[in-house]
């Protein structure tokens, strides 16, 4: 089975292209949705022990613990070394399960792929990207995002053209997600064509 990543910058169209991915029938896994759902379970109670004062009725609420980190930025390092673990535990089982299951692919959303030092035993590396005003105009317009917030964020990653230099394939994502969509579907194509990974 073919073991795709997908990774990029912030607002550069990651989750736009796993759901096509996912809308062509590949088993797709996010990890953004796995922190969501360890906040919510067996993460509460470390990260509540690093950062007292973040849990509401019993999840963790992300929005104290990014004023706390925002504070602390040193706190990050040991956030992921609770948290990381426990994504990369869930994503060797999703992979493994997709095999079994005779998959010819499926594909991993990590936003800080390159960033994290972490081989996950990918196959190949999707990267996503935009011009960098189309990227920040994108990130501001979400909801609770400030130029500061979006600032300590970029500072977290990888410059987009390091990224892009460490890709297997590119998907630049300012077209429609239609265009998108079309440019995933292609890629599917030509993996399945090749037929199973020796």
């Amino acid at each position: 089975m073919w073991r795709i990543g997908i990774t990029g910058s912030i607002a550069t169209g990651k989750s736009t292209v796993l759901k096509a991915f996912g809308d062509l029938g590949v088993p797709v896994f996010s990890a953004d949705e796995a922190v969501a759902e360890l906040y919510q379970g067996e993460a509460v109670a470390p990260v509540e022990a690093l950062f007292p004062g973040v849990t509401r009725d019993g999840v963790i609420d992300r929005a104290t613990l990014s004023q706390k980190l925002a504070a602390e930025p040193s706190g990050f390092k040991r956030l992921e070394a609770v948290v990381h673990p426990m994504v990369r535990a869930r994503i060797a089982r999703f992979m493994d399960e997709a095999e079994a299951a005779g998959h010819a692919l499926a594909a991993v959303e990590v936003p800080l792929l390159f960033e994290s030092g972490y081989d996950y035993g990918f196959d190949a590396i999707a990267v996503t990207w935009v011009d960098e005003a189309i990227q920040r105009q994108r990130a501001l317009a979400r909801p609770g995002m400030t130029v500061e917030k979006l600032d300590t964020i970029l500072a977290r990653q990888l410059p987009q053209a390091e990224k892009k230099a460490r890709a297997t394939y590119l998907f630049e994502t300012s077209g429609s997600i239609e265009e998108t969509a079309a440019m995933v579907a292609a890629l599917v194509a030509s993996i399945r064509a090749k037929g199973p990974k020796k």
